[in-house]
């Protein structure tokens, strides 16, 4: 029984792990939800392991300037974020309207 229950536990974990990538990936969402929140700031978090470390985080976060930019976002800033000296991935700032 308590194989079973170790599992389902697991299945449970890695089932929510995969649906926060693929919603953290959805920039357009994201985009939208901000723009119809009429929010003048918003950081998402790109994480630097999508598509490979060598340009997969690049692509990642040129898809995001894409669909903030899209929504009248321009780009405020990038920050790394990194844990026990490894790199995890990207905070990246965009705000509302004009320069």
């Amino acid at each position: 029984m308590r194989t079973r229950h170790r599992g389902r536990f697991a299945f449970i974990i890695v089932a929510m792990l995969m649906a926060g990538g693929v919603i953290a990936r959805d920039y357009d969402k994201q985009a939208a939800e901000a723009a119809g929140a009429q929010m003048d700031a918003v950081t998402v978090f790109v994480d630097a392991d999508w598509g490979g470390r060598e340009d997969g985080a690049a692509r990642e976060i040129t898809r995001a300037h894409k669909a903030f930019q899209m929504r009248g976002y321009r780009l405020l800033g990038v920050e790394t974020y990194t844990e026990n000296g490894d790199l995890e991935g990207f905070f990246v700032s965009y705000v509302r309207g004009e320069r």
